[in-house]
């Protein structure tokens, strides 16, 4: 649905985005991550056709943003960073309006925007208008003018931004549902969210592609995954260290502490071995020891984002 092919953006003698290429397929929703200045909003903004490309190309549903950008925008709806709105409008004005522009009419338009409002519970601010909103409604406003022709592909930048917690819980719920039959882009810099609703993951640093695949995929980078944890009560760490460095799927360096007469350890898994958990719960039970925590880590987002992205992006969006 999406097929954005060697993308480059200049800014005079700046490169802001280098050759970014990416699919997103129906029933996908990528997320689009980056550090600030790393040019997210950028690709974003040629993506809608709203920036024009130095180089490459960009495609919806097949149909070419430069050769056929009306057939290809009819396809997406777009909520951008910092989504503008007639601020005079009420917020049923200003639906009618996005409509209109949509080249919906009749009973069509009234449908749509019926359907949009209840998605987007808009349903006590609809004759307000749009400069008296609260920032959590205004967003809801111009996330509705996104969806309001039911699109096959959403663009989303920042599609949190601004809201309550609950809020965000339930913008996350509904961008999951529609994500089983669209194809949606959620440009963020919020990793929880990428865990709560995201199929893929593509991070861009410096204008360039640096990682492209599930969010498991990019947890099993963390340098803390695969290790498992586990708080043997009762033992000293003495002894705990030594039935660990007697089990064969141990790695090493071991980390056990101890604490209040209990001991706790961290323990990498060895080159080549699985089963790490499996054989110490094992062993433990073979000791008689008793213990109230094993599990094996899964890595962490944020520790793979540091990891693969630096600190020092070029100052553009």
């Amino acid at each position: 649905m999406i097929k954005a092919d060697g993308l480059v953006k200049w800014y005079g003698g700046m490169l802001a985005v280098d050759h970014v290429s990416f699919e997103v397929q129906k029933g996908e929703v990528l997320g689009f991550l980056g550090p600030n200045g790393a040019g997210k909003s950028t690709t974003m903004r040629m993506l809608t056709g709203y920036l024009p490309m130095s180089e490459g190309s960009v495609s919806i549903g097949g149909h070419d943003m430069a050769d056929d950008p009306l057939a290809a925008k009819a396809l997406f709806g777009y909520l951008p960073e910092n989504a503008p709105a007639y601020k005079d409008m009420t917020v049923e004005a200003f639906l009618d309006f996005a409509a209109s522009m949509r080249d919906l009419s009749g009973q069509a338009k009234r449908d749509a925007i019926e359907k949009a409002v209840a998605t987007c519970h808009l349903e006590k601010v609809r004759h307000q208008s749009i400069d008296t909103l609260s920032k959590g409604f205004f967003h809801r406003t111009c996330f509705a003018q996104a969806i309001l022709h039911d699109p096959p592909v959403l663009v989303l930048d920042e599609p949190t931004d601004g809201l309550d917690p609950n809020q965000k819980h339930e913008m996350r719920e509904l961008i999951k549902r529609m994500g089983r039959d669209k194809a949606i882009i959620v440009s963020t810099h919020i990793l929880e969210e990428v865990e709560a609703i995201c199929t893929r993951v593509i991070i861009i640093d410096k204008g360039k592609l640096v990682f492209n695949g599930t969010p498991a995929e990019m947890c099993a980078k963390s340098a803390g995954a695969g290790r498992v944890t586990v708080r043997v009560q009762g033992v000293s760490k003495v002894e705990l260290t030594a039935l660990l460095e007697g089990l064969p799927e141990a790695g090493r360096p071991l980390e056990v502490t101890e604490q209040d007469g209990n001991a706790t350890a961290t323990v990498p898994p060895a080159d080549g071995k699985k089963g790490l958990a499996t054989a110490i719960k094992s062993a433990l039970d073979k000791k008689g020891w008793s213990f109230d925590e094993l599990h094996t880590n899964q890595g962490r987002l944020d520790d793979v984002f540091r990891t693969i992205t630096s600190l020092d992006s070029a100052n553009v969006k």
